[in-house]
């Protein structure tokens, strides 16, 4: 494919979306064909520490009552210091991210500057509303967006609905098939300056307890060697969590809940 160029006259912007749809309205962009079969992300969360976010998803995909998946990926970098997770019919989603990924690097090329960490939570959304006739036919896409803020040195989560709205927690948020119960685990354990490694603890914590109340949330599978997927986003940026660490927490997790049953068992 040769390299397609504009007259001086005929800036092409710094939209790649836009780009797309000008030199190859052929190539469908995510949005414009809905997928014949169906598979849907679950339970994705993420919260505030003192130096940074915490991101998690869990790695059931379902097809209605059935597992289509066992291993899929929720969370993933969309530059170097933000994540997207993703909820809601997983093509789509997918697709999403990959478009909205290629845009930030786009935008970095042809304007010579980072999009600001709200630039970046807008084009999202935009590509949220783009999405909207599909959600309409049952092809929703729902993520969650944080990232490091570098102008304000602190961590941001924003969440979305399926019109593109675009919302900012400032603690912790969740969504997806699972999210009620992870939010709710969250929300009784966190606090305000929790370490990294607490924070971590925490999303581990809130997937389990997410798995243990909805079917279509996957617990952690020590056999076939599949956890959760934690990333966190700090000063230095996008990092995931390796799942030799991510196994030790959940052991922590279950070994201080079987402490907590024994406890009331004894009273």
């Amino acid at each position: 494919m040769s390299l397609y160029l504009f007259p001086m006259h005929e800036d092409p912007g710094s939209s790649f979306a836009d780009l797309i749809r000008r030199v190859r309205p052929d190539v469908a962009l995510p949005g414009q064909f809905p997928d014949a079969e169906i598979v849907h992300a679950t339970t994705i969360a993420a919260l505030r520490y003192g130096d940074g976010v915490v991101m998690a998803g869990d790695r059931r995909a379902t097809e209605g009552v059935s597992i289509a998946h066992r291993g899929i990926e929720k969370v993933f970098p969309a530059d170097r210091f933000s994540a997207v997770a993703i909820a809601g019919a997983a093509g789509p989603a997918i697709e999403m991210v990959q478009l909205f990924q290629t845009q930030l690097e786009h935008y970095e090329k042809v304007e010579g500057a980072h999009l600001s960490l709200e630039g970046k939570a807008n084009q999202l959304s935009q590509m949220i509303r783009q999405n909207l006739p599909m959600a309409m036919q049952g092809l929703a896409v729902v993520p969650l967006f944080c990232g490091w803020d570098t102008h304000r040195n602190l961590g941001r989560i924003f969440t979305y609905d399926v019109t593109g709205g675009r919302y900012e927690e400032t603690e912790y948020a969740a969504t997806g098939s699972g999210g009620r119960d992870a939010r709710t685990t969250i929300k009784i354990g966190y606090r305000a300056g929790l370490s990294r490694d607490e924070a971590v603890e925490l999303a581990v914590d809130a997937l389990y307890q997410a798995a243990d109340e909805d079917a279509a949330t996957g617990g952690p599978d020590p056999i076939r060697g599949i956890y959760p997927i934690i990333a966190t986003v700090d000063s230095s940026g996008f990092s995931r969590v390796d799942d030799a660490e991510v196994a030790r927490r959940f052991v922590a997790v279950l070994a201080r809940r079987e402490a907590r049953d024994r406890g009331s068992e004894a009273r």
